[in-house]
């Protein structure tokens, strides 16, 4: 079982320059550690990337929204799915199984039930739990301001530092970061990611233990 994010900008037609988007993205899709035979950019503006170890997923997921909403007027929208992956091709779009299809099938809906990030799994009961909380947070993160992203973009990349530490790294006060991340909510996205690991987990020994 792995997970897939697949993704789009959305509104990118509002922007003449593709590096407008292009450049945060790829910056996201790189930072997260995963090899580049695993994750792609295509149609100039959509993009997909595998999670062999899927209690990271909804924390990548938050990280590649951070760093697109660096930008004024960006915005991403996500489907996760997890499942089963049959065949690996060279590239990541070559590759196929239930896993791509839950993915792809999902952000195809996202825009028509306006929504920016969902889940889905075999696992109805998960899918209805998890999209449950995502629709609640996404009531903060839709709203992060540039200064808000760069601020939760740092910290994700920084895990375990202080607040002075961010601060230091950005230019600004510790004040000044400690309003941007209750501003964000963060603490309360971080605790649904744990929320998330949590059950992922809990799956995956479900699930060897059927076996």
């Amino acid at each position: 079982m792995v997970s897939v994010i697949t993704g789009d900008i959305i509104k990118s037609k509002k922007f003449t320059n593709p590096e407008t988007w292009l450049t945060p993205l790829r910056e996201a899709l790189t930072n997260t550690g995963i090899d580049k035979k695993y994750w792609e950019i295509f149609r100039g503006d959509s993009f997909q990337i595998e999670i062999k170890d899927n209690k990271k997923a909804f924390n990548i997921a938050i990280y590649i929204k951070a760093c697109i909403k660096t930008v004024k007027g960006l915005d991403v929208r996500m489907a996760i799915g997890v499942g089963n992956k049959n065949f690996e091709g060279h590239l990541i779009t070559e590759s196929n199984g239930e896993v791509f299809q839950f993915s792809g099938d999902t952000l195809a809906n996202l825009k028509k039930e306006k929504t920016n990030l969902k889940i889905k799994s075999r696992y109805n009961f998960l899918d209805e739990e998890l999209n449950l909380y995502f629709k609640l947070a996404l009531m903060s993160m839709d709203h992060w301001t540039v200064n808000s992203a760069e601020t939760i973009k740092v910290a994700l990349e920084n895990e375990d530092v202080l607040q002075t530490e961010i601060a230091e790294i950005l230019g600004i006060s510790q004040d000044a970061v400690s309003k941007r991340l209750k501003r964000a909510y963060f603490n309360e996205i971080m605790d649904l990611d744990s929320m998330y690991h949590q059950k992922i987990k809990q799956l995956e020994l479900n699930l060897l233990e059927e076996k």
